[in-house]
Parts: structure tokens; C-alpha cells; sequence
């Protein structure tokens, strides 16, 4: 799962971002009430140990500090952003505020290497397509600067990129999610041991 690879992760990283609805998960692991969001509130205690690993390790987990929300799912329905912390109990968070997109950009600018797996929010449906877009600018921006070398895996990933304009823009792109992902943990991919 994403979450096995969190915790491999935060050992090998100085920065990782979480957004989407894995984000709504260790915001609520941190007791903000997050509404009627995507959350898995299962999932609370392992959330709270890979942020604990991540604190051990030194690698800084950045969470959204201000989120988009609405309260039906639909493009370009009625929308506002607020603190991350203020959601609304008859709300759902659809995408990171400008402030978070804002400071992960600053942190973007400053990485050597960048490995993105999902999107930070609900691309799909404008406008909250746009934290993960003004992110993609970022991504490519420091790419074609030869600054980053930029890394891009799985579905909702390679969707998001290409959705930006942005599929011929990073580095690599992989569409294998789940072997991307296993791959991340450190595990042996059957097909490429038979290579060997």
C-alpha cells in the first residue's frame, strides 16, 4: 500500500509531500476534523507512526496548510479555501490551498531529485485541478532547467501530467502504479529478477 511506502520512504527523504486523500488521513491522524472528506480514519495509528518515523528520520512531512473545499462533488460547484483545520463538518477538501502549493514549490526549487506518486487533489474537477497543476509548472520548470531530475508513477500521476500539458516534461514516467510502488518500497519485481 501507499502507506508501507510511506514508511519505507521517510528513512530515504529529506522532504515528502502528502496530499490528495492520503493527506485527509494524517491530517485526522492529527485530530483536524476534515468533514465529509475522503479519509481513512482506520488507518489513524499508522498514520501516526510514519509521521513519528518521519520525525526520527529527519525528514520533513508536509501536509497541506490550506485546503480548497466544497460541499458536493462537481466541477466548478461553489468553493472556498480555508486553514487546513477549518473544515467544515458538511465540507469535503478537494485540493491544497495556494499557500501549501506555494511553499512546495519552494521546496521544489531547492530538491535535486523528485519522485511524485498522485496527484494533490481532485484534478479532474475545476478548479481543483489547480494545486496539482501550479505544482506540475513547478516540476517542469526545474526539469527543463536541469535543475531536477524529476520521476512521475502510476495512474492518477501520469493522468495529472498529462492533463497539465506537462507529459513530455519530466524526466521519466512510469504508468505501472503497483510495480512503481513496489518498486519504491524496495521490493524485488519478479520481472526484472528474471532479467537477472
Amino acid at each position: 500500500t501507499k502507506l508501507d511506502l510511506l514508511n519505507n520512504l521517510v528513512t530515504k527523504v529529506d522532504h515528502l509531500v502528502i496530499g490528495g486523500g492520503m493527506a485527509n488521513t494524517f491530517l485526522a491522524a492529527k485530530g483536524i476534523d476534515v468533514g465529509k472528506s475522503l479519509c481513512e480514519h482506520d488507518l489513524a495509528e499508522t498514520a501516526r507512526t510514519i509521521l513519528a518515523s518521519a520525525e526520527t528520520a529527519g525528514c520533513e512531512i508536509i501536509l497541506p496548510t490550506d485546503v480548497v473545499i466544497a460541499w458536493e462533488f462537481a466541477a466548478n460547484t461553489k468553493h472556498e479555501t480555508v486553514a487546513a483545520d477549518a473544515c467544515p463538518a458538511d465540507a469535503m477538501i478537494f485540493d491544497a490551498g495556494p499557500d501549501t502549493v506555494a511553499y512546495i514549490n519552494k521546496v521544489i526549487d531547492g530538491a535535486k531529485t523528485l519522485i511524485m506518486n498522485g496527484p494533490l487533489g481532485v484534478f479532474e474537477l475545476e478548479p481543483f485541478h489547480k494545486g496539482t497543476f501550479a505544482m506540475l509548472d513547478e516540476i517542469a520548470k526545474q526539469t527543463a532547467a536541469g535543475a531536477l531530475v524529476s520521476v512521475g508513477g502510476g495512474g492518477d500521476t501520469v493522468a495529472s501530467i498529462n492533463a497539465s500539458g506537462h507529459g513530455s516534461d519530466f524526466t521519466y514516467v512510469s504508468t505501472a502504479g503497483g510495480a512503481f510502488l513496489e518498486w519504491m518500497e524496495g521490493k524485488e519485481l519478479p520481472g526484472v529478477a528474471a532479467l537477472g
